[in-house]
């Protein structure tokens, strides 16, 4: 056993056979400056400790230091009742502390042993309790965020170990401490008891052993017992407080020293307030302001240097940042983050900055948000975050929209003006600046806030600044949702299904199609403008088809077929008739016979000549239709379809082709046309 070791077992032995072994005096002198260079120890210790596991010890310290000052009270208590003294300590306590006025020692004594029980030892007590509670209630959440970290691979296994360690720790550490505090309480009684049998007994012992008077007796005893009580609960008064300054410290980033001075004087500007209050506090009140100006000096003093003090640390940050930011763009890694595209962007001119400030009136991105919400209603998808930022390089008035980082589409706003479209009757009156409407192409004028009543009253479509973007935005997002799916935004919507389908999603993926070849459906759903928002079906429509075949151009018809009622409703708008543009017999023969099959799918190869009096053909039928103020639509044979579709796809991408299978049977077609070669 090493030497240490052997003194902490002498000195707790030792610390029992004090309570029925007779002291010295001068030994009891010396273990009661012990006690006090001990109490002042621990309190030093605990001010300065940045962790309260940093003090594990104290619950154990605690119940050591109190059973030696109950021992030291039993000791002085036998010397004082004996032979009426208890050693210099003790006498030089009672004396100092009481002035020679016995009642004024013992009212000391009491408010600090009240102090002591009443404020200190039972707030520490009633924190103890409460963290140790708390701490056992968080126990499962931290070990669950432990774990959780482990398999994210924030954390390696030493240092969950250490973790799951500082946990349990915790909670002892606070278990002990609500015990520990039960200790010092009953110190503190202890200590008024044994004020009043020492005063007793020294009456009774010096007036009927000693022979003396009352008020020799009472004099004599009351000041030994004084100084007794003020030398053991000074000592204990620091313990307690030491043990409060624990259990109160839960969250610190330094000693006591140091967050005294980074939190309390964080704030300059509130000791000039302190200042003048304590200088009016002088000149108004019968305090006078000797008293109070040279505190106020002080106050303001300290206010300047905090002050100064902040100036250069705040210069000093500044500096750091930039050559932390310096070091960054040095570093080979700051090439990294320039990789990153954004996958939807809405740049402008310094001029368009006041739809974007919501301070001056801008709701731009809360039409953003209207404008998610809309596209996943309409088209099932979840539209990624819009990134908005000004370009000096823009003309003042312009904007553009990119896809992935190119542009796709670009804009001409006037802030102060409507955009006002014509219902096709010209009004001479109405007059401003010709433009086209970005969204749609159409011949529109930006008018001023006076013409503006006129136009609604013919007929015109006024439309302010900021409805303009939001339109002309939600088309491009629309034209361009297929490129903005991805198999991880695939994955995202069949996990949403998966919380309420997941048997269909199980059965699917990955044993018949993978998330590439789902994602691959959906997109050419989106490429045509079919909303992928009934994903239940699609899915069930791939788990059915998809043993059969993994080209996604078949999967894809199937899909649109199993969505029939869904196009039929998208696209007969009137009501239960559909006009259309139909393909003849001769045209549908030369499309199937020029289909090639090859290990990478089925496609059509035409010569250009017939590719070229197709085009024509089907553009003269579109432009009568378009002129008759009717939507285009081709409508084929299910075989063709999807061949027909990629031979328009590159001229005439806006132009729907649906197939029979496609249709209800209830709806009425009408065809306003018949292509054939």
């Amino acid at each position: 056993m090493k030497i240490k070791d052997l003194v902490v077992l002498i000195g707790i032995i030792g610390i029992v056979l004090m309570m029925v072994v007779p002291v010295p005096v001068w030994l009891i002198d010396v273990l009661l400056i012990i006690n006090i260079s001990i109490a002042l120890l621990i309190i030093l210790v605990a001010m300065n400790t940045q962790d309260p596991l940093e003090f594990s010890i104290f619950p154990s310290l605690l119940l050591i230091t109190t059973l030696f000052r109950l021992a030291l009270n039993v000791s002085t208590t036998r010397n004082i009742l004996a032979n009426a003294e208890a050693g210099n300590v003790v006498k030089t306590f009672g004396s100092f502390v009481a002035q020679g006025n016995i009642v004024v020692g013992f009212v000391v004594f009491i408010i600090l042993v009240l102090v002591q029980f009443i404020v200190i030892t039972k707030g520490s007590e009633r924190v103890a309790e409460v963290a140790a509670r708390f701490t056992l209630d968080a126990m499962p959440g931290k070990q669950m965020a432990i774990d959780a970290d482990l398999n994210a691979g924030l954390i390696n296994e030493m240092q969950a170990r250490e973790r799951r360690e500082k946990i349990s720790k915790e909670a002892d550490f606070y278990g002990a401490m609500d015990g520990a505090s039960k200790f010092v309480k009953g110190d503190a009684i202890a200590g008024i008891i044994i004020l009043f049998i020492n005063i007793l007994g020294g009456l009774v012992i010096g007036m009927t052993m000693k022979g003396m008077g009352l008020a020799e007796a009472g004099a004599l005893y009351s000041i030994l017992t004084i100084g007794d009580g003020l030398v053991s609960q000074i000592p204990a008064l620091l313990i307690s407080t030491a043990a409060g300054l624990i259990v109160t410290r839960a969250t610190s980033e330094g000693n006591l020293a140091h967050d005294l001075s980074k939190q309390i004087l964080l704030y300059p500007k509130l000791l000039y307030i302190v200042a003048g209050t304590i200088t009016l506090l002088g000149l108004f009140t019968p305090i006078h302001i000797i008293t109070t100006l040279p505190i106020a000096i002080l106050l303001t003093y300290a206010a300047m240097k905090m002050q100064q003090s902040l100036v250069k640390k705040l210069a000093k940050d500044e500096q750091l940042e930039e050559e932390q930011q310096i070091e960054e763009v040095r570093s080979p890694e700051s090439v990294i983050s320039l990789l990153q595209v954004d996958p939807i962007e809405f740049e402008f001119g310094y001029g368009l900055i006041p739809l974007a400030d919501t301070q001056q009136g801008g709701d731009l991105l809360d039409r953003i948000i209207l404008i998610r919400r809309q596209c996943a209603l309409e088209m099932g998808v979840v539209v990624p975050v819009i990134r908005i930022r000004d370009n000096i390089q823009l003309k003042p008035n312009e904007y553009v929209i990119k896809i992935k980082g190119n542009m796709v589409a670009r804009g001409d706003l006037l802030l102060n003006h409507y955009l006002a479209m014509s219902p096709g009757i010209e009004d001479d009156l109405i007059s401003g600046i010709d433009t086209l409407e970005p969204a749609f192409g159409l011949p529109a004028l930006w008018i001023d806030e006076a013409m503006k009543e006129r136009a609604e009253l013919s007929g015109y479509t006024v439309v302010d600044p900021p409805s303009v973007v939001a339109t002309h935005l939600t088309e491009v997002i629309k034209k361009h949702a297929h490129e903005l799916l991805g198999r991880q935004e695939t994955r995202g919507l069949i996990e949403n299904v998966k919380e309420s389908y997941p048997v269909l999603v199980d059965d699917l993926i990955p044993s018949v199609l993978s998330i590439g070849d789902v994602q691959k459906v959906l997109v050419k759903l989106l490429k045509e403008k079919i909303s992928v928002r009934d994903l239940v079906t699609i899915l069930e429509t791939l788990a059915d088809y998809g043993t059969y075949t993994k080209d996604p151009e078949i999967l894809t018809e199937y899909v649109r077929q199993s969505l029939s009622r869904q196009i039929t409703q998208q696209f007969a708008v009137t009501g239960d008739s559909l006009k259309v543009i139909t393909v003849g017999p001769s045209l549908e023969k030369k499309i199937a016979e020029s289909v090639q099959q090859s290990d990478q799918g089925s496609y059509l190869a035409l010569d250009p000549s017939s590719t070229q009096i197709i085009y024509q053909r089907i553009t003269d039928q579109v432009t009568k239709l378009i002129q008759s103020g009717q939507q285009p639509i081709v409508l084929t044979s299910p075989t063709i379809r999807m061949y027909l579709r990629q031979l328009l796809e590159r001229t005439m991408q806006d132009i729907p082709v649906l197939s029979y299978s496609e249709l209800e049977p209830n709806v009425e077609i009408q065809s306003m046309g018949v292509v054939n070669l």
